[in-house]
C-alpha cells in the first residue's frame, strides 16, 4: 500500500468524478494503473507546484501521468469533470445547475524573458508575458479560462 497524501481523492470525490473519465476502449494495451491512481498524481502535481519528473515514487511514472493529463486536456475530459461538478454545486446551493450570467476577469502574468508565440505585451499594464481570461458563474464557479498572448485580446480570440 502506498503512502496516503493530502491531495488525494476520497472515495466520495472519487464516486463523483469516475462517471465522466474516458472508458477503456478495448484495443490496445490494458492498463497497468487505475485511473484514481493517476487523478491523485495530477492533483498532487497541480496542488504542490512540483516538476512533473519530480513526482514522488509511490505514483505511476511520470510520462504516464503527464500523458493522461495532457491526452484529458485536448479530449476536453477536465472540462467535463468540471462542468458536472460545477451543476452538482450549484444544485447544492438551491441555484438552477446552468448559471443564466457570467463575470469575466483577465490577469497578466510575467513569464521568463525568452520571447516567442506564447509571449506578447500588454501595453495597458506594461506587462511582457501571458494573459488569461476567465469567465465565472456568479457563485464564482469557473465556467471558462483562456491564456494566450498578452497582446491578445478577448474579442480576437478565435
Amino acid at each position: 500500500m502506498r503512502k496516503l497524501y493530502p491531495t488525494d481523492l476520497s472515495d466520495a470525490e472519487w464516486k463523483c468524478i469516475q462517471p465522466h473519465l474516458p472508458a477503456p476502449t478495448g484495443h490496445g494495451r490494458p492498463r497497468t494503473h487505475s485511473l484514481r491512481d493517476i487523478l491523485n498524481a495530477v492533483f498532487y502535481v497541480l496542488k504542490s507546484g512540483c516538476q512533473w519528473r519530480l513526482l514522488p515514487h509511490e505514483f505511476p511514472r511520470w510520462p504516464t501521468v503527464y500523458h493522461y493529463f495532457r491526452k484529458w486536456r485536448m479530449d476536453g475530459t477536465w472540462e467535463r469533470i468540471n462542468r458536472a461538478i460545477r451543476e452538482r454545486l450549484r444544485v447544492r446551493l438551491k441555484r438552477d445547475p446552468q448559471p443564466g450570467a457570467g463575470i469575466v476577469d483577465s490577469q497578466s502574468l510575467k513569464s521568463t524573458a525568452v520571447g516567442g508565440e506564447e509571449r506578447g505585451y500588454d501595453g495597458g499594464k506594461k506587462v511582457k508575458g501571458r494573459k488569461r481570461h476567465i469567465l465565472v458563474d456568479t457563485e464564482g464557479f469557473v465556467l471558462k479560462a483562456l491564456p494566450y498572448t498578452a497582446q491578445r485580446c478577448w474579442t480576437t480570440r478565435g
